[in-house]
């Protein structure tokens, strides 16, 4: 029995899992509000609680976290949590508690995932045993690289999230003055996630919006592309505008930067939910608008990851791997 976990800085998946020759099978399944709990103990002994035994014998836990795991901790970004894999281990029994940067257990889930938890924005031509990558808004912006290693793919965390933003024409540049204007320094994070729409919200909003009462509320992100997409505020469709451009550049980014041959894949709770937004051609032309380089990118795949519990099955497809 393998128990694996998706912890973000909003929800919360835990599951139980048993191990397959090809992809972990999910036996059960259960979403937390993360703040709901003092920490992650707290919510795997109410999952315990839940599973009314099932999951007795648990061999492997994995769990992916948002924020940068060091010496088998982690201090989660934006929750006020610090997650400790040995004390894990005791608490529950389990024998072996692996933790990994949130989008690079998501990135495990890349090559086991069916056609249809796949939305392809262009088909390329993935060179055979090519590295790949994956960039997920959300909460906040997760990036990870899976290299091909001894004829497995393996997963490497970054925080890229919270590298510097570059504005790239006129319109983000007002964007960029306003980041720094707030923040002191401007990070892709700011303007490629939920709390980066909000932000562009602000920017293309000198006045009241018809959409979105108050900028602070957690659903904002939720009403503003909902605006955009059903196009009754302009200016929510400005702003999600600008959130697709970014978006669409700093995935090409992130395929320059790691040579992604074997194709560039879009996760994360936000890409499904303004898919209209990303199949209209304004993300796949900020992804190429790389020249002299837009002729490699133009035949690198890339692909939206529909199946919205992918961070859950990589946590469990590493939790198989090791336990191999």
């Amino acid at each position: 029995m393998l128990l694996a976990g998706d912890i973000g800085g909003t929800k919360t998946l835990l599951g139980l899992f048993d191990q397959q020759p090809s992809r972990p099978r999910a036996i059960l399944i259960r979403a937390f509000t993360t703040l709901d709990f003092p920490d992650l103990n707290a919510m795997i002994a109410a999952f315990a609680d839940e599973s009314g035994g099932r999951g007795a014998g648990i061999a492997t836990a994995c769990f992916g976290v948002a924020g940068p795991v060091i010496n088998d901790t982690a201090e989660l970004t934006n929750v006020p949590w610090r997650v400790d894999a040995p004390t894990i281990g005791r608490a529950f029994g389990i024998p072996r508690v692996l933790l990994l940067n949130d989008l690079q257990a998501t990135a495990y889930a890349v090559p086991v995932l069916h056609g249809d938890e796949l939305h392809t924005l262009q088909a390329g031509k993935a060179v055979e045993g090519g590295d790949m990558a994956l960039i997920a808004a959300g909460t906040g912006l997760g990036q990870a690289l899976l290299h091909r290693v001894d004829g497995r793919f393996v997963s490497s965390p970054s925080e890229a999230g919270h590298a510097d933003w570059g504005a790239r024409n006129e319109r983000e540049i007002s964007v960029l003055r306003s980041l720094i204007h707030r923040f002191g320094r401007a990070e892709v994070e700011q303007v490629v996630s939920g709390q980066g729409l909000v932000n562009l919200h602000r920017v293309t909003h000198p006045g009241a919006c018809p959409a979105v009462e108050d900028a602070d509320d957690p659903d904002a992100p939720a009403a503003i592309s909902r605006a955009a997409l059903e196009r009754t505020c302009e200016r929510c469709m400005e702003a999600l505008s600008i959130f697709v451009d970014a978006y669409g550049a700093e995935a090409g980014n992130v395929a320059l930067r790691s040579m992604a041959t074997g194709g560039v894949f879009i996760s994360g709770g936000i890409a499904p939910k303004i898919l209209p937004a990303l199949v209209d051609g304004r993300f796949m032309r900020a992804f190429l608008e790389k020249a002299p380089l837009d002729g490699m990118l133009s035949r690198v795949p890339v692909k939206v990851v529909l199946n919205t519990d992918a961070g859950l099955l990589g946590a469990a497809v590493h939790a198989a791997a090791a336990r191999a």
